[in-house]
């Protein structure tokens, strides 16, 4: 079954299902610096030069066998539900985090700890989930009409498996992540795989695979390769009004000096080796708009150049994609179920097929009028694992709330299970 690629728009899609509650509002878009750049330590006269790192291994991207064995395994069709996880920037530093802070209780809802997404990541494996690309659950088809129209592809699984997309909100490293206990870029470490970059309550620089949601799925997976049997990891939803990745990839209206666009441009090119990186290794993008815009509000001119502006500032360098994830979960034109308004067909116009939001349970729904896909995700986040009974029992196939929560690290707020 093929995987869509950042060129062929038209590929193989996924949806996904479930959520309670709202995802986040918008992150305040404070200019911020990139931090400085790390310095290199010179090699020291040794009289054989170190070897190149050996890179991350990367399974035979051919993908999902149709059925039969590989490798010793037996696979099976899948056309159950594809479940669908999405995560915030974890937070590395929880004292800095929950620190009391104006920021403290909208960390405490929409995230998680690094802790608690370890603790996550095992559970979610322990229970016989595997990682599916997004792409690789939904693809365009022209119909018996001559039409284009998304179908649902059969998924052909290890036996005893079943399937999981995750998604990262929010991707960016936004200026007030900074000094509340989060990572603040991605980089290639010297052992040539995607780390961290950061900054520890001291003010010590912090390069690690142990601090941010990215390179700590890379490495469950080199540690749980079986967890991941087609390659995939997640597909990181990316707004652009403070940059990507940690990177200060975007113009600013108040700044249109020679000096910033200087800067700019190194930022881009900074950026790139990532991006590839992160893409060689199964990571896939979409987009959460440029502005992190309610698209149920938002008149379609707004959205016409909010778009635009992701397209020439992100879409530039992630490459085109058909995944649209809905900031604050609202819906164009205040619902996409039951209508096709004028912003969802701008949108379709662009060249987005999926259409991601949020709910309280696993729903997917193909269109009949248009060739697009809407479904929601469920969101592991203080909000849930604080949430009622009913609320754990949304995630129990996944994990059990009660044994993930920190309540240690976090702010003593009412947890509704108890």
């Amino acid at each position: 079954m093929p995987r869509f690629t950042a060129l062929v728009l038209l590929l193989a899609l996924l949806l996904s299902l479930t959520a309670c509650g709202q995802a986040p509002a918008a992150p305040p878009a404070a200019e911020d610096p990139a931090p400085p750049a790390q310095e290199e330590t010179p090699e020291a006269p040794e009289i054989e030069p170190e070897p190149e790192p050996v890179p991350y291994e990367i399974l035979d991207p051919t993908v999902m066998p149709e059925g039969g064995g590989r490798d010793g395994a037996a696979y099976a069709p899948w056309d159950g539900i594809v479940e669908h996880l999405f995560f915030h920037p974890v937070v590395a530093y929880p004292e800095l985090a929950f620190d009391g802070d104006a920021q403290a209780d909208g960390i405490d809802d929409y995230m998680v700890t690094a802790g608690e997404f370890t603790k996550i990541l095992q559970s979610v494996y322990d229970n016989g989930y595997v990682l599916v690309d997004i792409g690789d659950v939904w693809r365009e088809d022209t119909g018996e009409d001559g039409q284009p129209h998304m179908v649902r592809n059969t998924l052909y699984l290890p036996e005893g498996k079943k399937p999981v997309v995750f998604s990262y909100d929010d991707t960016n490293y936004y200026p007030y992540m900074l000094e509340n206990g989060f990572t603040y870029k991605l980089i290639i470490g010297d052992d040539g795989k995607i780390a961290s970059w950061g900054k520890d309550p001291q003010g010590n620089e912090v390069v690690s695979r142990d601090l941010d949601a990215i390179p700590m799925l890379d490495k469950f997976v080199e540690e749980h390769p079986d967890f991941s049997p087609f390659g995939a990891k997640a597909s990181l939803s990316l707004t652009g009004y403070c940059g990507i990745l940690g990177y200060r990839t975007q113009t600013e209206k108040d700044d249109q000096s020679a000096e910033h666009e200087e800067n700019r441009q190194r930022e881009r090119e900074a950026v790139k080796p990532i991006i590839e990186e992160l893409k060689r290794t199964g990571w896939t993008f979409g987009s959460h708009t440029w502005g992190h815009i309610n698209l149920a509000k938002k008149p379609l001119e707004t959205v016409k150049a909010d778009t635009e502006k992701w397209l020439d500032e992100v879409g530039s360098l992630v490459g085109q994609t058909p995944i649209l994830y809905y900031p604050h979960g609202a819906r164009p034109d205040g619902d996409d179920v039951h209508q096709t308004g004028p912003i969802f067909q701008y949108l379709h116009d662009q060249g987005f097929r999926v259409f991601a939001s949020v709910g309280i349970s696993s729903y997917s729904k193909i269109k009949g009028d248009i060739s697009a896909v809407i479904c929601d995700r469920l969101h592991p986040d203080g909000t849930t694992l604080r949430g009622s009974e009913k609320v754990l029992s949304w995630y129990e196939q996944f994990y059990d709330a009660r044994e993930i929560i920190d309540l240690e690290s976090r702010p003593k707020r009412e947890v509704r299970w108890q």
